[in-house]
């Protein structure tokens, strides 16, 4: 039995081969799109957005998609085009990342959480159902690690309540639900294009909608409020003079980024075709520990492999999940905490009264769950030292 690096032993990888935890993958085709902006001096936005919003509606199959520099600056203003604001009220999981909870505060509408499933980690129908006031105006799902939400039964709701559905999307690119793609479902839906996600241009987001008063506004909020965008202003078609019709905001999206997205994108599906790869080794390689394996895709769905997210069965190791981070990172291992739920974070629960109990499904995912190293980049030996910095741990 080897000893844990952790206790003294030596580590699987070499300090200075730190497997960082969701390192994208970079090719040629997009370094040279990103030197050609660079030499052509056009690095704003321009029509390298165009292009991928274009290429992109086309993947997802929407009307429209506007191109942004975050998922968060998508759910912001999805909410804002939509008329939230205070006194308003948006249901939505404690088992995401903030922004999601900060974008409806930013707002000034006030989030209301509903429980997670153990098992998937999405927010519950039923729950969501028990948490409608007179107040609601929306319904805010987040597709987790890349596995849709039971959407048939959210849609039912909110037809029958009259509610507006913003898909949080960020986990969700590639992601199927009964042969409908995520983001479609709802009103608006909203992606995230950040450096750890299943297609990067190292910030950025897009939102999608068949709504075109929802996408006209949105593509003006989203660059200070003015009628005509940058590129259009200083094209070869002559000066256009622009009018600010909106108090907007400064959410677009640069050349530089979407020269690195329309590459990206054309390469998606292979990239998920590794994913689901790793997905397999990993869950073949885990069976049998002490630890929970992330269930298959439920029937007629697609899971689009952005977490691999294994739950820590602490009652039979004796072991808290921070004790196996941090044992995998004296291994060299990287790893991440997808997530602390919301309402246990200091400044929601002073603002909102939340307090330990109130979820406790997100609750008891929040002390298990780690999220180990799953992207396209890795090769074969990075799968292989995951695997057996993972194992070694719980052979101890």
């Amino acid at each position: 039995m080897k000893k844990l690096a952790i206790d003294g032993g030596s580590p699987v990888r070499p300090k200075e081969k730190f497997l960082v935890f969701g390192a994208p993958l970079i090719e040629e085709p997009e370094i040279e799109e990103v030197a050609g902006c660079m030499r052509r001096g056009w690095i704003g936005t321009g029509p390298k957005v165009h292009q991928f919003e274009d290429d992109f509606a086309k993947y997802k199959g929407a009307k429209h998609a506007v191109a942004l520099n975050s998922c968060t600056a998508g759910l912001h203003l999805a909410m804002f085009a939509a008329g939230i604001g205070p006194g308003d009220e948006v249901i939505t999981t404690p088992m995401t990342f903030c922004a999601t909870v900060n974008a409806i505060i930013h707002c000034g509408a006030t989030p209301v959480l509903a429980d997670c499933d153990r098992q998937t980690m999405n927010i519950l129908p039923q729950e969501i159902e028990k948490k409608i006031s007179a107040k609601t105006k929306a319904i805010l799902p987040v597709h987790f690690a890349g596995r849709c939400c039971d959407m048939n039964p959210i849609m039912e709701i909110a037809r029958q309540y009259d509610l507006l559905v913003i898909e949080d999307c960020a986990h969700a690119i590639e992601s199927e639900y009964h042969g409908q793609k995520a983001g479609t479902f709802g009103d608006i839906g909203c992606f995230s294009f950040y450096v750890t996600k299943n297609i990067i241009t190292g910030e950025g987001g897009m939102v999608i909608t068949n709504d075109d008063r929802f996408a006209g506004r949105i593509k003006v909020l989203g660059l200070h409020g003015m009628s005509k965008d940058a590129w259009k202003r200083f094209s070869d078609e002559g000066y256009k003079h622009y009018q600010v019709i909106h108090a907007g905001f400064k959410y677009n999206m640069m050349d530089i980024q979407a020269a690195i997205g329309i590459h990206q994108l054309k390469r998606v599906e292979q990239y998920w075709i590794k994913r689901q790869d790793i997905w397999k080794k990993y869950n073949e390689a885990f069976a049998g520990l002490p630890c929970f394996i992330p269930s298959e895709p439920e029937p007629g769905t697609r899971h689009a492999y952005h977490l691999y997210t294994p739950l820590i069965d602490i009652d039979k190791t004796g072991k808290t999940r921070d004790w196996v981070l941090n044992a995998l990172a004296a291994e060299n291992i990287g790893a991440g905490v997808h997530y602390i739920p919301v309402h246990l974070h200091p400044y929601y629960r002073k603002t909102f009264g939340w307090k330990k109990g109130d979820f406790p499904n997100a609750e008891w995912i929040g002390e298990r769950t780690l999220s180990l190293p799953f992207s396209a980049a890795l090769s074969e030996n990075d799968i292989e030292n995951v695997i057996c910095a993972f194992k070694k741990i719980f052979s101890v």
